[in-house]
């Protein structure tokens, strides 16, 4: 099947719903051969869940059913598409082609793997929605496109909810992950200012889109997760195994995984126009798989020679199931016994053509031979061509250029021309210093040398026909040598190049527990570190007995960055790489909410505040025990009594669930809950105040801390007059002395249920901890006499 051949999106996406707010997604890569089902239950008003799933496919066709889903309803996914995804074709399909039946059947008959390791043989009634969308987006593929898919090589995964760590739209804007803010405004040379541009330095298509992939949807699993983390320790302790991997990936073609779609796709119909331009493009297209499939098959050897020696599980696993897979061998030699060995891989176009036209053996195929004998004859008038026009018409520089689609024309510069150019040339394009052109002879010869050239591919198909079927019936070897070498680039280009370029120790391996604490020491954010070199780390700690943070600090103290470098810390964590840490050990996390910053949605008629209010919403609806989230400034943008009290109920509801939060706020009552609940802590961002003028450490630290008028100072810089800032200096100095005597009494009143939480915290760190015993026999003693001390 015919591909861009760039990292752009290939998928096909189709959803249905029913009445229940139920959605099936069904997600079809024409690249890799790839079905991704989903189901799920929409809990967001806004379809905040089908819009992080489009978001991380990013489809270039959406197949829904017709809009009226029944008498008197709308579907509002069809409205969501029509809304919000008008770049990506939109296709209809009637309601009879959501077939869950029919959905189910094709599954079972094109899966390179049994149904029932999918979970999906025993639960067909259970799962009918995503089973339907699969149905109609396979239908759409055989009628749009004209191939259907062969039997048992279809990769089928089905995530029924989420498998992965679940990361919102808005979330993944607000992190930066794919894009930074203001991408548009600032232009292409801000995009390195991303998490994935960051550690975009993978060498393959693929790879690229497995990283974009992982860092949308980083993994749940600890075993993988670790079973990354040992690869990676591995290749940052053997620097051989390090560069010879590196040298082997760059022998391997960049588009090595599209070229399985051309053999899990073959056409639905053999036509009997086997001459006409698209029969020849698409045996043109088979062809060239066939050599990128043999020079694939090639670099296995130096593959399997890096790889023989490898201690962790993921690469000797690799090593197994790839190098030493006897059907590479098989498909090598059945590839050999018809394609020339001297047939090579190339990007130049004529020389691609050249080798595409000779790429199947002499004497194999009588009619072949004759096309190709009129291809030489006619390439080599082409060039004698050139050469007499070059020295009767006296212009020793004359160049021959190909290109696929022009063919062969003249590029002459102009400094050469004297005076107009003769009349035997025409097409006359002027191009920078030079001049593309033609002659009725190079047109003439031309035509001769593209139907000689269409003759070879398609008489070269005939002769292949044979052998992609026999490639067809190991297409899930071919399968797995792609992944294979997806993910080896994603390790080795992206992560193992990233920390082998930072100073040592920069970048640490984060360890993980089922329950323990999220604790980060000396964290930095990766992207910002790379800009400002002096950028100033600072530590995390959260557990079940204190599972929320408040942070406070005056305006641009770094409270939103630090926010945002726990958030991405987080995820660089569980797609198996290390972190920007001196240690850092975590909890899984199954979903990451953030609700940070916020603007006026004019296209949805929603303020500020609405738009605040909503995201919030969505986050209440869905936050999990081992959810993270960061709230920044929540209730800004309305009333300050309103605010307040939306701030505070927010924090109860979410101090209520064993969820982590990092709370970041201007509102210093917001610290009172510190003494209410003992499961929440105070840190403040240090700022020093000289000359009544604040100097930011950008330095968290423990407790709260009273910037005194640090609002009033900033007003001042920014120009205010100075009668305007003496009064409001008068009314908020009477407003903070009520609210500090009332602080001093509550902290009196809960002094003993925070000693208790206290202690309670250390024993859940020593019960997670790795300290040998006598350690952990001297941290208990310690304690005891801690809390003799405090009469507990």
């Amino acid at each position: 099947m015919e591909d861009d051949g760039g990292e752009g999106s290939s998928f096909l996406v189709s959803i249905i719903e029913n009445r229940a707010k139920e959605v099936g997604l069904a997600a079809f890569d024409l690249r890799s051969a790839s079905l991704h089902l989903s189901q799920y239950i929409e809990t967001s008003s806004l379809y905040e869940n089908t819009k992080t799933l489009l978001h991380f496919y990013d489809p270039i066709v959406i197949i829904v059913p017709p809009n009226k889903s029944a008498s008197n309803s709308t579907s509002a996914v069809t409205e969501l598409v029509d809304k919000f995804y008008g770049s990506a074709k939109k296709a209809v399909l009637s309601r009879g082609c959501f077939d869950d039946t029919k959905g189910a059947i094709l599954i079972k008959n094109l899966a390179a793997r049994d149904p029932s390791a999918l979970g999906l043989d025993s639960y067909y009634k259970q799962y009918y929605l995503c089973l339907a969308a699969a149905a109609a987006v396979l239908k759409w593929t055989e009628a749009e496109k004209g191939v259907v898919v062969t039997n048992h090589s279809l990769s089928v995964t089905f995530n029924g909810t989420f498998d992965h760590m679940n990361i919102d739209a808005t979330s993944v804007q607000n992190l930066e992950i794919i894009e930074p803010f203001h991408s548009a405004l600032l232009g292409t040379s801000n995009k390195k200012r991303s998490l994935f541009h960051m550690l975009k330095t993978t060498k393959t298509v693929g790879g690229t889109r497995l990283l974009r992939a992982n860092l949308l949807q980083p993994l749940k699993d600890i075993e993988t997760i670790n079973a990354r983390l040992d690869c990676l320790d591995e290749l940052m302790n053997n620097e051989q195994l390090f560069f010879a991997l590196c040298q082997v990936l760059r022998k391997f073609p960049k588009e090595t995984d599209r070229v399985l779609c051309h053999f899990c796709f073959k056409p639905k119909k053999v036509t009997i126009e086997a001459l006409s331009v698209d029969r020849a493009k698409k045996s043109q297209v088979l062809v060239s798989s066939v050599i990128l499939l043999k020079t694939a098959l090639d670099a296995l050897p130096l593959l399997s020679k890096a790889l023989k020696d490898a201690k962790s599980f993921l690469l000797s696993n690799i090593y197994k199931s790839v190098c030493e897979n006897e059907k590479y061998d098989l498909i090598k030699k059945r590839i050999e016994e018809v394609i020339d060995e001297d047939v090579l891989h190339a990007r130049v176009p004529f020389v691609a053509c050249t080798q595409q036209c000779f790429a199947v053996k002499a004497e194999i195929d009588g009619l072949l031979d004759i096309s190709r004998r009129s291809f030489c004859e006619t390439s080599e008038d082409i060039h004698t061509l050139a050469n007499n026009y070059r020295e009767s018409f006296k212009l020793p520089n004359l160049k021959l250029s190909f290109k696929n689609r022009q063919g062969f024309h003249f590029i002459i510069p102009k400094k050469n021309i004297q005076g107009k150019l003769p009349s035997k040339f025409i097409q006359i394009v002027k191009h920078g210093n030079n001049i593309h052109c033609s002659t009725l002879e190079l047109a003439s010869l031309n035509a001769r040398n593209k139907s000689a050239a269409a003759e070879c591919y398609t008489r070269t198909e005939v002769c292949l026909e044979e052998l992609t079927d026999a490639i067809r019936e190991n297409v899930s070897a071919l399968t797995l040598l792609a992944e294979m070498l997806c993910l080896l680039d994603m390790i080795v280009n992206s992560f193992s190049h990233m920390i082998s370029t930072m100073p040592v120790d920069q970048y640490t391996r984060p360890e993980f527990t089922e329950n323990g604490p999220m604790a980060i020491d000396a964290g930095r954010h990766p992207i910002l570190e790379s800009i400002h070199n002096d950028f100033v780390a600072n530590n995390l700690f959260l557990s079940e007995a204190s599972n929320m943070v408040i942070v406070t600090g005056p305006n641009m103290s770094g409270k939103s960055t630090f926010l945002q470098q726990v958030c991405l810390i987080v995820i660089l964590a569980h797609v198996g790489c290390y972190v920007p840490a001196r240690f850092s050990t975590l909890r899984v996390v199954d979903r990451v909410f953030t609700r940070m910053g916020a603007v006026d949605n004019l296209e949805s008629n929603s303020s500020t505040f609405m738009t605040e209010m909503k995201e919030t919403a969505f986050i209440m609806q869905n936050v999990s025990q081992r959810s993270l989230i960061v709230m920044d400034e929540l209730g800004r943008a309305t009333s300050s009594s309103d605010g307040f009290a939306i701030a505070w109920s927010c924090c109860e509801h979410l101090l209520s669930l064993k969820a982590y939060t990092i709370f970041a706020t201007h509102m210093e009552n917001i610290s009172e809950l510190a003494t209410i609940y003992p499961n929440v802590k105070i840190h403040h961002f240090h700022v020093e105040l000289k000359n009544n003028h604040l100097e930011f450490m950008f330095q968290l630290k423990e407790g709260p801390k009273h910037i005194p008028h640090y609002g009033l100072l900033l007003a001042e810089v920014a120009g205010l007059p100075s009668s305007v800032i003496e009064t409001a200096r008068m009314i908020t100095s009477r407003i903070s002395e009520k609210e500090k005597k009332r602080m001093e009494i509550n902290c009196l009143q809960n002094r003993s249920i925070q000693n208790a939480y206290h202690v309670a915290q250390r024993l859940l760190c020593l019960k997670y901890s790795n300290q040998d015993e006598d350690t952990i026999r001297q941290a208990l003693h310690n304690l005891k006499e801690y809390c003799i001390k405090q009469k507990l």
